[in-house]
């Protein structure tokens, strides 16, 4: 260990100077990170100038005032740059220009505390926002972070160092111990762990073995491998990673843009009060000019929609970026919204709910032939088959440890099995249907016993296959594919939000009915096409409301695309059902899901909540403003204290 670890800075150097990578976990408030910020500095730095000008009000006018000058300017000039560029570029008012103004005005009138407590408050508030919203982006910067530059390629014998745009399908790569995985590929060679957190959020290392896949962005760990590119550098996994969370920055949801909106049509309303609160009063209510402009300020400031606006995007962007930790990538906000409100999750079967891998659930042999010996001729038979119930055959003979025969001759029977001669015995393996053909058959001997047999299976969820000796039924196998361990837990956890589970597959009525009974799934429908998956999802959403569909081949794109949310299987899935998801489940792991859509329903409950306060407390200042008449300081601290407390609020979501 101790070797590795002196090792991993040269390699991480080798991979184009990326700092040694850390696995993620939880993040705490960080002080220090908050007061590099550069808008923090220059809101703190306005309110400490105008202390000093307060202290300094009393004994020397002039210099109190070049100081409230100087902390408006510091505290002020960043949010007065965006407004006037909203105003020029978009022709628009916006919040900033309000505050700008209420601030002069307060100036104006005499009043430079209030008005630089105004100032550095919203700043202050501004600050942490932004404070907010770079949280969000760090895992993209720590993703960017681990992005390799170069790797080690092995040509006709002999190493060189490429970049990463260089490498080719094919491409035989040298990944040493502590090195940046550079490629997409499978292990040829060697065997190790990796330390895959920055792609599925898994926080032990996974071991990697000839066959394995690898990703890029992940962290070789004591062994060398030399693995074999399937993936181009736009193309990999890691790569994918970059542009959904980077779409899931810009992409914002509907519940920001009706603010947006209404912040624009609102400023204009703001602004038209306050002339109208400036220049009536005094003909209509005979309240002298300076009594009006004051109160006209105080509308002003407290008028101002900057805690609404604060409500969406940092809790948006906070359950954003907790989820990406986690291994859950969104595409943006909107799909954040919509997972709130599901009603039904719908799951592909085959590799969602199940593991997507067949195993031998049951080897029977015929009466007068050894289980051993019928192990050992079926599996060097099917061992040379790709098909993945040979593959399932060929697995269970190497987790019992059987040696394989000698074949003296193979081929496949196309649309039924294989067959092959060991010691001159002619071996065939297929389907079972032999059983129900006519008299005279291959399977014209076959017994009840093996027909009862099989309809036992099959009304299992199994699917079966015979093993024949020459014409003889030598014996039978039953094969599954088995469901997740976490399937059962992910339903039981939907279950207890009171969202009803669906299973969407083009398998049997036998199969789905089973593994509908082992995972607890509430609707079953089977023997389904792509098309028929997209009807049962539009019939789901007009019967329960909104869908979240869980899927991970290019047979589910479809109905991923038509529900309300998709949700694809990162580490499994089809490039064609990653492209469409809307949600991209890394780890693969369905447990995952409840967690996610109650994560997003605390996330609308605090935007509601937000929303309600910020509302509640500008309406309780507009009125008590013309009411009783508060003093302008009380009004710049309930406004934007306020602001502060929503962006706090929305900043639970990251703990």
């Amino acid at each position: 260990m101790q070797a590795t670890s002196k090792s991993m800075p040269k390699s991480i150097a080798r991979q184009g100077g990326a700092q040694q990578p850390r696995t993620p976990g939880p993040r705490r408030f960080d002080p220090l990170a908050m007061l590099s910020n550069s808008e923090m500095q220059a809101a703190l730095g306005s309110g400490l100038i105008m202390l000093v000008a307060w202290a300094t009000s009393g004994w020397s006018e002039v210099l109190s005032v070049i100081l409230y000058v100087i902390s408006y300017t510091l505290g002020g000039w960043m949010k007065a740059k965006e407004g006037v560029e909203t105003l020029v570029k978009e022709r628009d008012l916006d919040v900033n220009l309000l505050m700008i103004a209420a601030a002069l005005g307060a100036a104006s009138i005499g009043y430079w505390n209030e008005g630089a407590m105004l100032i550095f408050i919203f700043a202050l508030s501004g600050a942490l926002e932004s404070y907010t919203m770079e949280r969000s982006k760090k895992d993209i910067s720590a993703l960017l972070a681990l992005k390799p530059a170069t790797a080690v390629r092995i040509e006709q014998g002999a190493m060189s160092e490429v970049t990463i745009d260089q490498l080719m399908l094919g491409d035989l790569l040298l990944i040493r111990p502590g090195e940046l995985v550079p490629a997409d590929g499978k292990v040829c060679r060697g065997e190790s762990s990796v330390n895959q957190a920055s792609i599925t959020g898994e926080s032990l290392p996974v071991d990697k073995t000839v066959g394995s896949e690898v990703f890029a962005g992940t962290v070789n760990g004591e062994g060398p491998l030399y693995i074999e590119v399937t993936k181009t550098a736009e193309n990999t996994l890691f790569a994918k990673i970059i542009r959904m969370v980077e779409e899931a920055e810009n992409e914002v949801p509907d519940s920001q843009r009706f603010i947006k909106r209404l912040e624009s049509v609102y400023a204009r309303v703001v602004v038209a009060a306050t002339v109208l609160l400036i220049t009536l009063p005094p003909f209509v209510l005979d309240w002298s000019w300076s009594d009006t402009f004051y109160k006209a300020m105080v509308f002003l400031v407290v008028a101002s929609p900057c805690a609404l606006v604060s409500s969406i995007m940092p809790a948006m962007l906070s359950a954003i970026s907790k989820s990406a930790r986690k291994g859950i990538l969104f595409k943006g906000g909107v799909h954040l919204e919509n997972m709130a409100r599901t009603s039904v999750v719908a799951f592909d079967k085959t590799g969602t709910l199940t593991e997507g891998i067949p195993q031998v659930t049951d080897f029977i042999a015929g009466e007068g032939y050894v289980r051993e010996e019928l192990l050992a001729v079926s599996a060097s038979i099917e061992k040379l088959s790709g098909h993945p119930l040979a593959e399932a055959i060929v697995a269970l003979a190497e987790t019992e440890q059987i040696g394989l025969r000698d074949i003296e001759e193979s081929q496949s029977v196309t649309g039924w099995g294989i067959e092959g001669v060991i010691d001159g015995q002619l071996w065939r393996i297929g389907k079972s249907n032999l059983l129900d053909e006519a008299e005279g058959s291959a399977a014209g001997a076959a017994t009840d016993h093996w027909k009862a047999l099989r309809s036992s299976l099959e009304q299992e969820g199994k699917t079966v296959s015979l093993i024949l000796a020459g014409e003889t039924i030598a014996g039978m196998i039953a094969l599954q594919d088995t469901v997740r361990p976490q399937a059962a837990a992910a339903v039981r956890k939907l279950h207890d939000l009171g969202i009803k589970v669906a299973m969407l597959t083009g398998d049997r009525e036998a199969t789905a009915r089973v593994i509908a009974g082992q995972s607890g799934v509430d609707l079953v429908f089977a023997g389904l096409l792509p098309e028929d998956k997209v009807s049962h999802v539009k019939a789901l959403r007009e019967q329960y409301g909104h869908v979240v569909m869980v899927g991970d081949g290019v047979n589910d794109a479809p109905a991923l695309a038509t529900a309300t949310v998709g949700m694809g299987m990162g580490m499994k899935g089809s490039g064609a059902a990653l492209e469409i998801a809307d949600v991209v489940l890394m780890n693969d792991n369905i447990e995952e899901i409840a967690g996610t859509i109650a994560l997003a329903r605390r996330t609308q409950r605090i935007v509601k909540q937000n929303m309600i306060f910020a509302v509640t407390v500008i309406a309780a200042l507009m009125i008590s403003n013309f009411v009783q008449g508060i003093a302008l300081p009380f009004g710049v601290v309930g406004h934007e204290g306020s602001t502060i407390l929503v962006i706090l609020n929305g900043l639970r979501l990251l703990r």
